[in-house]
């Protein structure tokens, strides 16, 4: 029988974050696909009102059930998302260079985006049981560290190195959140330092092209430094109030790259301006800070670190997606959560609202 305590805590707030966001992300793409583009990409604006419909649904789905059923059933969602990310190599579509979709009859999916949210729970229910006083241990983060670097691994071979990266960031800041001992955070923080040698020898090359782009664009301006320098002409261009819905001439000329994608941002910035990137900075704002709200009222472990490892995961995509489109961070593939064309994107984060939604409702109540 359905409590009536679950209406009286409902998180209307979180849902009208979501309307909105949602709602400006249909319109910023609509200019996007719209101005200045071949005709067949206009279908792409159709095709993500579906995959809201879709994310619609799962996010209904998400918050129906007891979240604390995803303590249970952790590892089957992450020995779920492993599998299909094996499968990626092996009956994955190969576009651009890069082995990341399965077709699944009419759609594609992403599953290195579904991963992220299997991260999340396992390491939930790690941590829930794990979490002390004093803070963990070597011996005790062995464990998240093999859950967290292989799908990594699997990840960063398709190559995808942003999401890859955004994997390391979310089991990093959940780790950070629970709490380290200092003695073992003093080892961690050695290691990573010795280790990056490491990691800039094993980046491909056009990975490696992308870091020196970022400390000096201006060294390549019609190649590798041509995305940021358009990036940041479109953003600039906007100035206070923009140029007006359809009216940017970077986007409408088609010299923004991934216009629709990666740095649809620059599409807001050019059209609405300052004022109107503030708008959808500060839903954004919002959004996390009702995550962290959720977090911090949850009454048991497992619900307060799956809705911070949540809430983290959306503030890092927004960080690292605003901060390439201006040229603070290296351009890695980060997208902009409801704002950038994508249909596994769509999903994850829709379905990751519904998980919000339910241990805001559930939080004051006993399994």
């Amino acid at each position: 029988m359905f409590d009536r305590r679950l209406l009286e805590h409902f998180d209307w707030a979180l849902l009208g974050v979501t309307f909105l966001l949602g709602c400006f992300g249909l319109i910023i793409l609509y200019s996007a696909v719209t101005a200045g583009v071949p005709t067949p990409q206009k279908v792409l604006c159709i095709k993500q009102v579906v995959w809201y419909c879709v994310g619609l649904c799962a996010m209904v789905i998400s918050f129906l059930f007891n979240y604390r059923m995803l303590d249970r059933w952790a590892h089957v969602i992450y020995a779920i998302c492993i599998f299909l990310l094996i499968a990626v190599f092996f009956f994955g579509n190969y576009v651009g260079g890069a082995r990341r979709w399965l077709i699944l009859g009419p759609v594609s999916i992403q599953p290195s985006e579904i991963v992220k949210i299997a991260v999340i729970i396992i390491l939930a229910r790690y941590y829930s049981k794990l979490a002390n006083v004093r803070g963990l241990v070597l011996r005790e983060l062995i464990h998240p560290f093999i859950l967290t670097i292989i799908p990594f691994v699997l990840i960063l071979r398709q190559p995808d190195l942003g999401t890859a990266l955004m994997v390391v960031l979310i089991a990093g800041s959940m780790t950070i959140f629970v709490k380290i001992e200092k003695r073992s955070l003093a080892y961690i923080i050695a290691f990573c330092t010795g280790s990056i040698p490491l990691v800039l020898y094993c980046l491909k090359g056009y990975q490696k092209q992308r870091i020196l782009t970022f400390l000096n664009p201006d060294r390549d301006p019609l190649g590798a430094g041509y995305h940021i320098i358009q990036s940041k002409i479109a953003v600039g261009s906007g100035m206070i109030s923009g140029k007006g819905f359809l009216k940017g001439t970077q986007n409408a000329l088609s010299f923004l790259p991934e216009q629709h994608t990666d740095f649809i941002f620059s599409v807001l910035s050019e059209e609405w301006g300052f004022l109107g990137s503030l708008i959808i900075l500060m839903l954004f704002l919002m959004l996390i800070i009702i995550g962290l709200n959720i977090a911090y009222k949850c009454r048991e472990p497992f619900g307060t670190i799956l809705s911070m490892g949540i809430t983290v995961m959306i503030s890092w995509q927004v960080f690292i997606n605003i901060g390439m489109v201006i040229g603070l961070m290296p351009v890695v593939g980060v997208p902009l959560p409801f704002i950038s064309y994508g249909g596994s994107s769509i999903l994850t984060i829709m379905i990751c609202i519904g998980i919000l939604m339910n241990i805001s409702m559930r939080r004051f109540i006993a399994e």
